[in-house]
């Protein structure tokens, strides 16, 4: 295992103190929970013994979010994982549940993928004309110093046009708007 995909482990001392082996200093639960958040896998050993005491430190942050109101699991899924532990059922739990988060995890990550493909702002009718539109407006009170700026869309910019020629198509395109406007309201 490559040095960056061991887990970051955690010493216990006898005074219930947890101990940050790679930073060399105290930290918390909530630390624990964060570095966990952060995609760090984790390991906590009581130092004496060296028994692997994660599993009991894991349960006891989900037990501390819970109570605290960020309740993740249903009151139907806590009461079958309790019902699993006097079921013969209760083989099959461990797997069954690390079969669905990591179906779980590989689908919040193609949402999360798609989402950001999709961009729906860019899908909006006139969503490039009033783009366009920002642009030249820029250059022009900006004298062109932001040309090959494109408003984030990653786009490639227009052919720079002299300001003046700027500035015409957008008062082109004001007279327009306020023509359109003008007719609705008759």
């Amino acid at each position: 295992m490559a040095e960056s995909e061991k887990p970051l482990l955690i010493k216990r001392y006898a005074s219930r103190r947890l101990y940050n082996t790679e930073t060399s200093d105290y930290v918390t639960l909530e630390d624990i929970a964060g570095f966990i958040r952060d995609g760090r896998e984790v390991q906590i050993v009581d130092l004496k013994s060296g028994d692997d005491l994660t599993r009991q430190y894991l349960l006891q942050i989900v037990a501390e979010h819970e109570s605290k109101g960020e309740s993740v699991l249903p009151i139907s899924v806590l009461t079958d994982l309790v019902r699993s532990y006097t079921t013969q059922a209760g083989t099959m739990v461990p797997q069954f549940l690390a079969a669905s988060f990591e179906a779980f995890r590989e689908n919040q990550s193609k949402w999360i993928t798609n989402v950001n493909a999709m961009n729906p702002i860019a899908k909006m009718p006139g969503f490039e004309a009033m783009q366009a539109q920002q642009e030249a407006f820029l250059k022009a009170m900006t004298g062109n110093m932001g040309a090959g700026w494109t408003g984030g869309a990653g786009g490639a910019s227009e052919p720079e046009q002299e300001p003046s020629e700027d500035l015409d198509a957008i008062k082109k395109q004001l007279a327009e708007l306020q023509s359109k406007l003008s007719r609705l309201d008759k």
